[in-house]
């Protein structure tokens, strides 16, 4: 559920995700026809947190473990890949994924912030963060000893895109930035749970794979595009 802020920082926040939608991937509305998804706000960062997704198949990330899970977890590091659905089934697990044993909050929202394409331009770290449990929530996991793991069941791209492309399959070279559709499941333990929670989750993100070179995360989209 969007929230909507009376503090300054809300309103920039929420130019900053509309900006998603122009400057920063104004490809994927040209392309996908996804405008209506990049101009809408982004979901509640503890909403992130505390909510996952359904059945697991393969998974880039650290899989749920089928006991309790006793071992603490790196922090997320971006594959090495050519192929923007691969990478976005990992970028996926990676901000499904904490373990608040092993690491620190700012540590985990530059890990992720590791995974974001050097091109200014088009990168969004806003987007980003907004997956990232807040410093408060963060806190009151840490002090439950808070693990969530993620395993992926299956990446593709929107519709929406993969029609876009068929209509002009070279407006793409401009940027290459893909639009990728990922679900899964978000599984969560913490001190004390025998068995913890898990949840669906859903997620679009834009990947940018240039020819050459590995793919990168551009942002996350504040609506999920089928």
């Amino acid at each position: 559920m969007a929230q909507h802020s009376t503090h300054p920082g809300g309103a920039s926040r929420v130019r900053r995700r509309a900006l998603l939608g122009t400057a920063v991937l104004a490809v994927l509305v040209a392309l996908a026809g996804l405008a209506a998804y990049l101009t809408r706000e982004g979901r509640n960062p503890s909403e992130t947190a505390t909510a996952p997704p359904s059945s697991p198949t393969a998974s880039s990330s650290p899989a749920a473990p089928s006991g309790p899970d006793t071992r603490p977890r790196a922090l997320p590091v971006p594959p090495k890949t050519h192929d923007p659905i691969t990478y976005g089934k990992a970028a996926g697990a990676a901000l499904w994924s904490y373990d608040t044993r092993a690491y620190s909050q700012p540590e985990l929202r530059k890990a992720l912030r590791g995974w974001l394409t050097t091109e200014s331009k088009y990168a969004d770290p806003a987007s980003v963060d907004q997956v990232v449990p807040s410093a408060v929530l963060w806190k009151e996991m840490a002090a439950n000893k808070q693990v969530a793991t993620a395993k992926i069941n299956e990446g593709h791209f929107p519709h929406a895109f993969t029609q876009a492309l068929q209509d002009d399959a070279g407006a793409i070279t401009q940027a290459y930035v893909y639009a990728v559709t990922v679900s899964g499941k978000q599984s969560i333990r913490w001190k004390g749970s025998a068995a913890g929670g898990a949840e669906s989750r859903s997620t679009t993100l834009a990947v940018q794979c240039r020819p050459n070179h590995s793919c990168a995360l551009v942002g996350v989209m504040p609506s999920v595009a089928p």
